[in-house]
């Protein structure tokens, strides 16, 4: 609203050339990271007292963790903050002409909204296993990604036709292949599917997954504004995505979001973000990456996910389900750690370290191409 309104009173009169501030893509990030942060801070209070008035409260899930049944109660559905937080922001200062905008919001809100039906479904049937069935879960999940797919790689692909199905690596100055719009869209629905999902498994401890999360947000963001800057781009030997830098700005709404919710998460957590926001972050993570060209660099970006998503997958499919027995004691990877004894604030601490050197690793790859 603001960036139109800005660019409109600055081309009526020279009176107004103040406004030209909202064309800097660093002014308009930081004023949408406070606006968040703001959003979240202005009503986080009322919204826990709503979910406790409501019996919106967190079912414990049997982990074989004892200290989670000390968290039963705790008001869920915390995602709608970050949401909300993120959406007003970019009401005030995005520009909706950008497809880049369109298509990550339209990921944060699809898989909110799934996240936010599992959430109720398990509050209605009063149990932590009884939400939305996972193939529910994966038709609606596959269906954004179908369509996303087709958007990335169709006629109206926002990257054009040169880029758009080219398959960049880390540390590797030029496209590693050009597998074709049918590969290609194969490989951006499942990898959808697959980051979306490995946020949800990570959620399970306070603050454990916002904070990762921040991380890869800043991360992209900056990686936004690099290839959204025709020289930055040319010197460091990226492609140019023209209007990319929005993904700046809405990287940054995130991160003042995910801020403003982790002062409210962070153990002892007031409230969980459930699947609402798990959901939605794991969903916009993939959205942003795929947008910028920077698929295979989430697994390094994103370590700590996929290390959660992977021992919950191999726990579950491969030591359950074929092998007979558990190949780890707990699973995912906190829980594992949590069974031999160390602290949750410990555990949460460590994780968040690991992600951070890993976010630093991947900032490198900026440079060392």
């Amino acid at each position: 609203m603001i960036y139109h309104l800005g660019n409109f009173l600055f081309q009526i009169s020279e009176a107004f050339s103040f406004c030209r501030l909202v064309n800097y893509i660093s002014f308009r990030a930081i004023m949408a990271a406070l606006t968040s942060v703001i959003f979240v801070f202005l009503f986080s209070r009322s919204f826990i007292l709503f979910v406790h008035r409501q019996c919106f409260l967190d079912q414990v899930r049997e982990t074989g963790v004892h200290s989670a049944f000390d968290k039963s109660g705790t008001p869920t559905m915390g995602g709608v903050l970050i949401i909300g937080a993120v959406l007003s922001s970019m009401l005030i200062w995005g520009n909706w002409n950008s497809p880049f905008l369109l298509c990550s919001l339209g990921g944060m809100l699809w898989f909110g909204f799934l996240g936010l039906l599992d959430d109720l479904s398990k509050v209605r049937m009063k149990s932590g296993d009884r939400g939305l069935s996972e193939r529910t879960k994966l038709v609606l999940q596959g269906l954004f990604g179908l369509v996303f797919a087709w958007i990335c790689v169709g006629p109206y692909a926002p990257l054009g036709e040169n880029l758009s199905t080219k398959l960049y690596i880390p540390f590797y100055k030029y496209p590693l292949l050009d597998p074709g719009p049918y590969l290609y869209g194969a490989f951006i629905f499942l990898f959808v599917i697959f980051v979306s999902n490995a946020v949800n498994i990570t959620d399970g401890l306070d603050g454990l997954a916002i904070t990762p999360a921040l991380f890869v947000a800043v991360v992209l963001g900056i990686f936004a504004y690099v290839e959204g800057n025709r020289i930055y781009s040319s010197y460091l030997y990226y492609p140019y995505l023209r209007g990319a830098g929005e993904l700046t700005v809405f990287g940054a709404a995130f991160v003042g979001a995910g801020l403003g919710f982790l002062w409210y998460n962070a153990y002892p957590a007031q409230i969980f973000m459930g699947d609402t926001g798990s959901l939605a972050i794991g969903g916009t993570m993939a959205v942003m990456s795929v947008l910028l060209k920077q698929e295979m660099l989430f697994p390094l970006l994103g370590g700590l996910f996929i290390a959660e998503a992977l021992t919950s997958q191999i726990q579950d499919k491969i030591g359950v389900r074929w092998v007979g027995r558990r190949i780890f004691y707990r699973a995912p990877l906190h829980h594992n750690l949590q069974h031999k004894g160390i602290a949750e604030t410990k555990v949460v601490i460590r994780l968040w370290i690991v992600a951070g050197i890993l976010a630093l690793i991947s900032l490198a790859t900026l440079k060392l191409r």
